[in-house]
């Protein structure tokens, strides 16, 4: 079969060349409703990015409301099988309030879910395809795709507090990666120096899994997150098999929290030089499947197309048609 771009978008291309990538993964394509009732955004608002959501009502009377996010959607309405695994993704438009203007925007997003029996395994495929996606935009050494384990990190914060007010601080200074805030945190709630420093170890880590990896060893031996890390050893050894960094262009920051109400385990982001924000973001959220009522296990991520317009005719465009030629 004969592609013609030309009759295509920018955007419209990178949406078939992902589609494309999903589906030689053994993902299949999932389409879903564009509202929901708005019962399920109101009992899960700190999951959104904005707890303002698009509303009308419908005429039964039932308040309904515009999607703000996919992941909801999916997680309430796909059959729950927590011994098979069910692989999906999505092209959808959702609406949320745009950061700059407080208006709502319509944003188009895409993404994949993996759903079920999603143990280390199926975690480190979503990562090597959510590096593989990055690749497709943009060429070698214009992306990084930040790694980190939710897990790791609040198992450590749990360990020194039992505050919740001094625990959400810190996760707070965590993110920003103001350790000194974080001296100072500790200081003032009698927080033992060893626990503090220990955290402060955690978040001075940056670079490829297989260089940072007997640093976080050490640095986590005889806490409460040992365990944790043995399991992202696990998943790591199979984006690495001969234990080097190869061509991947991954690297590990603790500084990726998320919201641990949901999230749990692996966390993700992605970048592309020249976009100053984040266009890829995922992880495990094994948490929100247990607050639905759910048995499987999942993890997945979600590109904003919209954020990738900021790209001109860059290494990206040559990169799909580079794509586009080997389908030929």
């Amino acid at each position: 079969m004969q592609y013609d771009q030309s009759v295509l978008t920018r955007t419209e291309q990178r949406i078939f060349a992902l589609r494309t990538l999903y589906s030689r993964a053994g993902y299949r394509s999932y389409r879903m409703r564009k509202f929901e009732d708005y019962d399920l955004y109101s009992k899960n608002k700190d999951f959104l990015l904005s707890d303002r959501v698009i509303t009308f009502t419908d005429t039964n009377g039932r308040l309904k409301a515009l999607k703000p996010d996919v992941t909801l959607s999916i997680v309430k309405n796909i059959e729950d099988t927590p011994s098979e695994l069910t692989r999906l993704f999505y092209d959808e438009n959702v609406y949320r309030v745009s950061g700059s203007t407080g208006t709502f925007r319509e944003i188009m997003q895409m993404g994949l879910e993996c759903i079920g029996d999603a143990g280390n395994r199926a975690a480190a495929e979503v990562i090597d395809l959510a590096e593989q996606s990055l690749g497709l935009m943009a060429e070698d050494n214009d992306y990084i795709l930040r790694i980190s384990d939710v897990d790791i990190l609040t198992l450590l914060i749990d360990g020194m507090t039992d505050s919740g007010r001094v625990r959400s601080e810190i996760l707070k200074l965590t993110a920003a990666k103001n350790t000194h805030g974080i001296g100072r945190l500790c200081a003032d709630n009698e927080i033992p120096a060893e626990k503090c420093e220990t955290l402060v170890k955690l978040l001075g880590l940056y670079g490829t899994p297989p260089d940072v990896m007997p640093e976080l060893t050490d640095i986590c031996r005889g806490t409460e997150a040992e365990a944790e890390v043995d399991e992202l050893a696990d998943v790591l050894k199979d984006l690495y098999p001969q234990g080097d960094a190869a061509e991947r262009k991954i690297v590990m920051d603790f500084s990726i929290v998320g919201d641990t109400n949901y999230y749990n385990g692996m966390a993700f982001e992605g970048y592309i030089e020249g976009i100053p924000e984040c266009v890829l973001i995922g992880g495990r959220y094994d948490k929100l499947m247990k607050r639905m009522k759910k048995k499987s296990r999942a993890i997945g991520f979600a590109i904003y197309m919209d954020t990738l317009g900021m790209l001109g005719r860059t290494a990206g465009d040559r990169a799909i048609e580079e794509f586009f030629d080997r389908q030929q």
